[in-house]
C-alpha cells in the first residue's frame, strides 16, 4: 500500500519545520555551540523541582481536572491581574493546556472555518502559519522590515484586511526579531480590529523577557487595551520565563463563555488534561520564583548586549532586540541565502544558527540566534562568526 496516496491534504500542504533540520546534523557533530534552539539554558527553579516530586511522593500521579489545577488558574489569575491589571475568572476563563502549542491550535481549530483568512506579522516562529492551515484557514503573511524595526503597523494590517480576514494573530515580544511593541501602536491596531470586527490571538509567552526601553515602559499585555478586552484569546506559559520547557505548562485565557467552552471541549478530546506533576511545579513556580524570573532576565540582558555588539563588530547589521532571548543578524555582505550561510558556518566553524527564511520571506538574508547560552558560549561563537564573514565577504561589499 502506498500510504503517501492516503495522507491528509492538510498535512501535506505544510512544509517540515525550518529549525530543527540545522540541530539533527549538528547532532552528529561533536563540539558544535548552539545559537539556534529556542530554550533556556537555565535548569528549572528548584522549588518548582520540589513541588513537582512532593505531588508525586503524595500519591497526586492521577488526572486533574480538564480545565487544569484549581489553584494553578488560580495563580495564572493573580499573576495577569497582578502584572497587567487584566483580570480572568479561574473557574471558566482559564485552560491550563500542554504548552502553549496547544493553546494555540485549540484557539484556531475552536474560532477559524476553511476560507477565513487569519494575518499574520513575519517573520514569526514556524508553527504559527500551519496551525492555522491545520484548522483549514488561508495565511496573509503581513511583512516586517529591519529598516522599521521589525514593527508591524495598523496601516500594514489594514491594507491586508479583506472581507475573509476572521483573525488577526499577534507574538510579541517576538521570535525570532525580539521586537516588541509598544502601547501606542498597540491602540492603533486595536482601532482597526475593532472597525473591521476582528478577533485576536495573541501569543505572549515571552513577556517577562524584556529589556531596555522596553523593559523601563513595561509590556503591554493585550487584553489590557479597553478594546481589546472582550475580542482576544491570551496565550501564555511557564516554557521561556521560568526555565521550564521540558514540563510542557501553558495557558488560554478567554473573554467570553462561548470561546471558553469551545476550547474546552476541543481539549477534553484531545488532551484531557496537562501533566499533574507538571503543574503542581508550576503552582511553585508563579508563587514562589518571581526572583527567578529577574535573575533570568538579567543573564539574558548581559548576553543581549555582548552578542549584539558582536555580530555588529563582525559586519551583520543586528536590530537590538528589546524582548525574548533571540537576535536577528543581516547577512546579506557575504552574498549567501540564509540557507546557505547557515550551512556553511556549521560545517566551517561548528555554530548553528537557524535561516531567517525559516520564519518566513521577510527573514531572508538574516539568519537567528538565540543568546541562551553562557557568556563564554557567545564569546566563542561571536569570534568564529566574525571569522567566517570576513573569509566569506564579497567583493564590494560594504565595511
Amino acid at each position: 500500500m502506498d500510504w503517501s496516496d492516503r495522507l491528509a491534504k492538510r498535512v501535506k500542504i505544510v512544509p517540515p519545520s525550518g529549525i530543527r533540520r540545522f540541530f539533527d546534523i549538528a547532532a552528529t557533530m561533536d563540539d558544535v555551540i548552539t545559537l539556534g534552539i529556542g530554550e533556556p539554558d537555565f535548569v528549572s527553579p528548584q522549588p518548582v523541582i520540589d513541588a513537582a516530586i512532593e505531588s508525586m511522593r503524595a500519591g497526586k500521579t492521577g488526572y486533574t481536572s480538564n480545565a487544569g489545577l484549581l489553584g494553578l488558574r488560580e495563580a495564572i489569575s493573580d499573576e495577569i491581574s497582578r502584572l497587567y491589571n487584566v483580570t480572568y475568572n479561574p473557574a471558566n476563563e482559564i485552560i491550563v493546556t500542554v504548552g502553549v502549542s496547544e493553546a494555540l491550535q485549540l484557539a484556531m481549530l475552536a474560532t477559524l472555518e476553511p476560507g477565513d483568512e487569519v494575518l499574520i506579522p513575519e517573520p514569526c516562529f514556524v508553527s504559527y502559519g500551519p496551525a492555522a492551515q491545520f484548522a483549514g484557514a488561508d495565511v496573509v503573511y503581513v511583512p516586517t522590515y529591519f529598516e522599521n524595526d521589525f514593527q508591524v503597523t495598523a496601516e500594514d494590517i489594514e491594507q491586508r484586511i479583506t472581507p475573509r480576514t476572521k483573525m488577526l494573530f499577534l507574538a510579541y515580544p517576538s521570535n525570532p526579531t525580539g521586537a516588541v511593541l509598544r502601547r501606542e501602536t498597540l491602540e492603533e491596531i486595536a482601532e482597526i480590529v475593532v472597525k473591521h470586527d476582528l478577533i485576536v490571538l495573541s501569543d505572549e509567552i515571552y513577556d517577562r523577557l524584556i529589556y531596555g526601553s522596553a523593559y523601563e515602559s513595561g509590556h503591554t499585555c493585550l487584553p489590557s487595551i479597553p478594546a481589546l478586552r472582550e475580542r482576544t484569546i491570551l496565550l501564555g506559559g511557564l516554557s521561556k520565563d521560568y526555565a521550564m520547557t521540558g514540563w510542557r505548562v501553558g495557558y488560554a485565557c478567554t473573554p467570553d463563555p462561548a470561546i471558553y467552552d469551545a476550547m474546552y471541549k476541543l481539549h477534553q478530546y484531545i488532551i484531557m488534561s496537562a501533566p499533574t506533576a507538571a503543574q503542581h511545579g508550576a503552582i511553585a513556580a508563579i508563587r514562589e520564583c518571581q526572583e527567578d524570573v529577574e535573575r533570568m532576565r538579567q543573564a539574558y540582558d548581559e548576553r543581549r548586549r555582548l552578542i549584539v555588539d558582536g555580530l555588529r563588530a563582525a559586519g551583520c547589521p543586528t536590530f537590538e532586540p528589546e524582548g525574548a532571548f533571540y537576535c536577528f543578524p543581516n547577512i546579506s555582505r557575504t552574498g549567501m541565502t540564509s540557507e546557505q550561510f547557515a550551512q556553511l558556518l556549521l560545517e566551517e566553524e561548528k555554530i548553528a544558527v537557524v535561516p531567517g527564511d525559516a520564519f518566513g520571506p521577510s527573514g531572508a538574508c538574516f539568519v537567528r540566534c538565540a543568546y541562551a547560552n553562557s557568556l563564554d558560549n557567545i564569546r566563542v561563537a561571536v569570534s568564529r562568526i566574525s571569522k567566517f564573514v570576513r573569509r566569506h565577504t564579497r567583493e564590494g561589499a560594504p565595511a
